[in-house]
């Protein structure tokens, strides 16, 4: 793989690092497949500052009653464009008792009430129905799940934040530069045993650390595209998310057709390709039969190694993974990965998931199956599950035999479900290893809780090395090693009618006096403040990590049982990370409410002598206190808006980063009124410091470069440093002003 970090022209299909004669560099920005789509869904000339709408939006039962909720708030009388309610990721309808349901029912009147296309539980993982029922060539679709990629079908999909698609539901737009693209150009084609998840790996393994494709559409082009089943590309792309890039998009062929045919919807597809002449801020050039078997080791997908250098490696490479987990996990727990070699030298696992929008497809099982067919993964320790990515893909799996093989296997054939994903399916015992071919091995993200004492580590890998190494009983096996063939699956029927007579489609059919059906545990947003002039706000949390994921700031699994009550989920806010973030943030609030109540608590009124006799006037009573945290760069992994309305909720005010890990984080913060300063030296903030911010609301609203913040300490010392808010639009600097979406769409 080779990544070049200057500009190239594709020319006619060829790489080039000149232009040709007469053609400029602008001109030919024009030329990617990007450029067409981001053109036709633009609702302004200017092409440096998009203003987007979608053809449609999806969203799973983790994050659809906050949004529907958000966007009724705001004003929505109905869905503008086809909204698909999926309910992939709470369906355990046993946790947290009948709040799950709840919330599934509560999305079926939703769905009636205002035009919406409703998912059963079990039907489909969110992504897998996106890709066979509504991605199409030249679309855009905008999900409330990082994961939201359909470019392997000619969509570019975007996977955002609640707030962002509560715009769409009120009629307004996607506001964003225009986003660098980097060109992806495959060659090869890959050898027997190495699977989508292989070259995804590699290419997150590749790109990450140095953030070369962070916020940019990755372009998927070349000759290599041709040799890629349509399964194989959407494997890929749905993991394009973990480099960080803020979408993507392939080149189309027949490949593309025969899909979109199969699914009943022929005429979704048209070519997409590049002009004769298109420009690319990056290249990346891959050639597909170089890349290897691989595996992600704990606790990220970038933790990237071929498992051919894993197994001659093992003990110095185990030892450097696990010394780095156990660093992360900041000595809570152990994680111990030196007693899975075993004896024989040999790497033992204890357990094989393949699940999900990444793992459970057509093809993948159909190998999985090609592999165990007559093989057995054993009666010991090792265990291994099986989960489909929709009912359709298990009634054809049925049909041709492959669940029967798997299960004759002693393999575990399961329902379309997202658990394995984030901690609520198949969570391995304290202690063990898991390799999974599903999407995030971050900390947590098998169920465990560090905390309590908890934790095993998850490993990434292609559904056909899971299953090679099931046939071997649990040993790391690459299925290069054992598979000396191409797989042939058989052909796939796509059975429409599964959808048919289970998905409640009211795209079109508003019934405007249809009741929304509420639970007990869904609840309203709690109202936010506006802005104050001057701002006060107090670190609750200083968190020296390299990277700060979602998961961490708002842990998934069982606590998103609570997701439709605000109140009841911020309690779980850093709760793995930084227990006492939640006291603490308490603690500032009720500052805030004695502020409120016309009392400046002994603790705030130091903080204003100590201003005074620096020389600042500020106004105690007029100022808002809220809470903060500091983070290096927070925000890698899921696009839940809980991740940063959690802390709104608790009185949050700011976040103080290095850099923000993704779009969406930032996104959210600034949706649910959190100023997301950037700060130059990260020690010139410690916890417990306060923060003020005079004339904050002034130089937000006149998009001043930089601004003072004036750091109170312990000891009542007072130090000035200068911090920025970044690039924000004029709409996002009003909504950080009126203190969160709603308020906005309630001002304008």
């Amino acid at each position: 793989m080779k990544l070049h970090s200057k500009g190239m022209y594709l020319i006619d299909g060829k790489l080039s690092e000149t232009a040709p004669a007469g053609v400029t560099e602008a001109e030919a920005r024009k030329g990617t497949i990007a450029y067409g789509i981001l053109k036709a869904h633009n609702t302004v000339e200017d092409m440096t500052d998009l203003r987007l709408k979608f053809d449609s939006m999806t969203s799973h039962d983790i994050t659809y009653v906050g949004i529907i909720q958000t966007a009724r708030a705001s004003g929505m009388d109905k869905f503008p464009l086809p909204y698909v309610l999926t309910n992939c990721h709470n369906s355990l309808c046993a946790v947290g008792g009948t709040i799950n349901e709840d919330d599934h029912q509560f999305a079926l009147s939703a769905a009636h009430k205002y035009g919406g296309i409703y998912v059963p539980p079990n039907m489909a993982v969110i992504h897998s129905y996106n890709r066979e029922m509504m991605a199409g060539c030249g679309r855009m679709i905008l999900g409330s799940d990082s994961h939201t990629r359909y470019g392997a079908l000619g969509t570019m999909a975007v996977g955002e934040g609640g707030g962002e698609l509560a715009k769409q539901l009120v009629g307004r737009t996607y506001d964003m530069a225009y986003p660098g693209v980097v060109a992806v150009y495959l060659t090869g084609k890959l050898n027997p045993g190495v699977g989508p998840h292989d070259v995804a790996l590699a290419l997150v393994g590749a790109t990450y650390a140095s953030g070369f494709v962070k916020n940019k559409v990755m372009e998927f082009i070349g000759p290599g595209v041709a040799s890629l089943s349509a399964d194989c590309r959407n494997g890929i792309d749905c993991m394009t998310t973990e480099t960080t890039c803020w979408s993507s998009i392939w080149q189309t062929d027949e490949v593309t057709e025969e899909y979109l045919a199969g699914h009943g919807r022929p005429q979704d597809y048209k070519k997409l390709s590049p002009a004769p002449v298109a420009y690319y801020d990056s290249v990346i050039e891959l050639d597909l039969s170089t890349v290897e078997c691989m595996i992600a080791l704990p606790m990220h997908p970038s933790y990237a190694y071929p498992i051919r250098e894993l197994q001659a490696n093992a003990a110095d490479i185990l030892h450097e993974i696990e010394t780095r987990a156990n660093e992360q996990l900041g000595g809570k727990v152990k994680m111990d990965l030196m007693s899975k070699i075993g004896p024989d030298g040999k790497i033992h696992v204890d357990q094989g998931i393949v699940a999900g929008c990444s793992g459970g497809t057509y093809e993948n099982l159909c190998a999985v199956a090609d592999i165990l067919r007559g093989k057995s993964c054993g009666n010991g320790v090792f265990k291994f599950s099986a989960y489909p990515d929709s009912m359709p893909t298990y009634l054809e799996l049925v049909k041709n035999g492959v669940v029967a093989d798997i299960v004759l296997a002693g393999g575990i054939f399961r329902e379309s479900f997202c658990g394995p994903c984030f901690g609520a399916g198949d969570t391995p015992a304290n202690g063990e290893f898991s390799i999974r071919h599903t999407t995030r091995n971050f900390p947590n993200r098998e169920g465990s809780k560090p905390g309590e004492g908890q934790i095993s580590g998850v490993a990434l890998m292609d559904a056909r090395s899971i299953a090679a190494t099931a046939a071997n009983g649990g040993v790391l096996t690459a299925a290069s090693e054992v598979c000396d063939h191409e797989f042939t699956a058989p052909a796939y029927h796509f059975e429409k009618s599964v959808y048919d007579k289970r998905v409640y489609n009211g795209w079109g059919h508003a019934e405007p006096d249809y009741a929304l059906k509420f639970g007990p545990n869904i609840k309203d947003w709690p109202e936010q403040p506006a802005l104050t002039e001057d701002l006060l706000v107090k670190v609750v949390s200083y968190i020296t990590d390299p990277v700060t994921t979602t998961d961490e700031l708002i842990p998934s699994g069982e606590t998103s049982s609570f997701r439709s009550n605000p109140l009841r989920l911020a309690e779980f806010t850093l709760s793995r990370k930084d227990p006492d973030y939640v006291p603490r943030a308490k603690a500032v609030k009720a500052l805030d409410e004695a502020r409120k109540a016309g009392t400046l608590e002994p603790a705030v009124a130091q903080v204003y002598d100590a201003l005074h006799k620096a020389g600042y006037a500020a106004d105690g009573a007029a100022t808002n206190i809220g809470s903060a945290i500091f983070a290096n760069k927070p925000g890698d992994g899921s696009a839940r808006e809980q991740a940063a309305s959690c802390q709104r909720v608790l009185g949050g005010a700011a976040n103080f980063a290095k850099e923000y890990a993704t779009k969406r984080y930032r996104s959210n913060c600034i949706n649910w009124g959190m100023l997301p300063f950037l700060v130059e030296d990260p020690s010139a903030l410690a916890l417990g410091d306060y923060v003020f911010l005079p004339g904050v609301r002034k130089a937000l609203l006149e998009a001043a470069d930089t601004m003072p913040a004036v750091v109170v300490k312990a000891d009542g010392s007072v130090n000035t440093i200068q911090v920025r808010l970044g690039a924000l639009t004029d709409a996002e600097r009003q909504i950080l002003a009126d203190g969160c979406l709603i308020n906005y769409y309630k001002n304008n």
